[in-house]
């Protein structure tokens, strides 16, 4: 139950920084139309626009952290700290990345299809994940081959 809730909250989280809500399909709209494409896009570009604020937050923060302690522990303390840091912005630059060619993928009218079968990912799961480029049914078999390579 608690994962099911984090995920809602997550995807909750994402439309909260578009400062959007959750997209009302209308009946018989065509799927990937302007209006969806630029829903997508807002939430995109919010997302990569505050994951950028926080790089820059970083660099900030360690500029003014930095200091060089005498003490070897409070020193190791500091190194860890900014280590920590640094592998989270890592983590954020592959995602600004992923954003970044799913924001191509939106130019070039190729949003919200699955790249290994070609149907629709569906409005919801790329609420939950705008960067989804599998549909639910392509990923679950991708997470269980993963599962049986690494078994």
């Amino acid at each position: 139950m608690q994962e099911g809730q984090n995920r809602k909250t997550s995807s909750l989280s994402i439309l909260a920084i578009a400062g959007v809500e959750p997209y009302q399909e209308k009946p018989g709209e065509e799927y990937m139309n302007e209006a969806q494409l630029g829903h997508f896009k807002k939430i995109l570009e919010a997302w990569r626009n505050q994951l950028r604020d926080e790089v820059d937050r970083t660099v900030s923060h360690m500029q003014d952290e930095a200091a060089n302690f005498p003490d070897p522990v409070d020193r190791a303390a500091q190194e860890e700290e900014f280590s920590l840091e640094l592998r989270n912005r890592d983590r954020e630059r592959k995602l600004i990345k992923k954003i970044e060619k799913t924001l191509k993928k939106v130019e070039d009218d190729d949003f919200g299809f699955c790249e290994s079968c070609g149907v629709e990912i569906g409005i919801r799961r790329l609420e939950a994940r705008p960067t989804a480029d599998l549909c639910i049914d392509c990923k679950t078999l991708a997470e269980i081959r993963e599962k049986q390579m690494a078994g």
